[in-house]
């Protein structure tokens, strides 16, 4: 029995809320009392993310250029960033648990990605 239960739709309705906390919460935290590109990070992050939502080729994607895998690599990435992104910058106290907290839910999403009958699995 596999514990993957995120379907590309799921994943494709939880985008757009993801974005826009990206640009939003770092606002209403306060976050960059440690350094500055811990309030920018996210916020240009979300304002990718959701450049990302409206190409990627799934329900919610409005021109569906980018393939969903494609998509899935590029968060894969992003949780990679904000992984190592408050030990490279320096990143102390609220700044950093954001960061730490975002990558594991990022990449937590992608690990428990279920893939389509007939595609590829991821590894």
């Amino acid at each position: 029995m596999s514990i993957r239960f995120v379907t590309k739709t799921i994943h494709a309705y939880l985008d757009y809320p993801v974005a826009l906390g990206l640009m939003a919460v770092p606002m209403v935290l306060g976050l960059g009392q440690s350094n500055p590109l811990a309030f920018w990070l996210s916020v240009c992050t979300g304002v990718a993310a959701l450049v990302l939502t409206i190409l990627t080729d799934h329900v919610t994607g409005i021109v569906r250029i980018i393939p969903y895998q494609v998509h899935l690599m590029v968060d894969a990435a992003v949780g990679a960033v904000f992984l190592v992104a408050p030990f490279v910058l320096g990143f102390a106290g609220l700044d950093k648990a954001y960061y730490l907290i975002n990558a594991a839910a990022v990449l937590t999403v992608v690990s428990l990605h279920k893939g389509e009958e007939g595609l590829p699995q991821p590894a």
